[in-house]
């Protein structure tokens, strides 16, 4: 699957209850978004790509489809922009250690799913950021204690 058709997918389930739900607000038949998502947005006309992407906050800054950006992250990337070298370095060293901790945080979580005879995907992981991960790792960890202690 292509970076534009991800983007698309993800943006779509952040913003809208269900792809039906944006195919109505788009105007665009739903039997058009599912091919377009199953097979891959750069197989759509230019008009409907154009429509889809203008709806969610899609921006492409090149024609190689290599790099978004969505509503969000253009801010974001506006306000970086506006910042000296002080409050660069302070939002890049922010940065790096949240990263991290989400990182590690999703790791350790990868690691209780394996003690439990399993892993969790995307499918049946039962959170959606890593604040929910951390959550559900005390959740398992308070569990395993408690099953220690019988």
């Amino acid at each position: 699957m292509d970076n534009l058709t991800k983007i698309v997918r993800t943006e779509i389930s952040r913003q809208y209850k269900s792809v039906r739900q944006f195919a109505l607000t788009v105007g665009i038949p739903l039997s058009t978004i599912n091919s377009a998502l199953h097979n891959g947005i750069g197989g759509s006309s230019f008009d409907t790509v154009v429509q889809i992407c203008k709806v969610l906050g899609i921006k492409a800054l090149s024609d190689d489809s290599a790099f978004y950006l969505t509503d969000d992250t253009q801010e974001l990337l506006t306000q970086y922009a506006q910042l000296d070298s002080y409050g660069r370095h302070t939002v890049a060293t922010v940065l790096k250690v949240e990263a991290e901790r989400c990182r590690d945080a999703a790791d350790t979580f990868s690691g209780q799913a394996a003690a439990y005879g399993g892993s969790f995907t995307s499918v049946n992981m039962p959170t959606k950021n890593a604040a929910d991960a951390a959550d559900a790792l005390r959740v398992l960890k308070a569990r395993d204690s408690l099953e220690n202690k019988e």
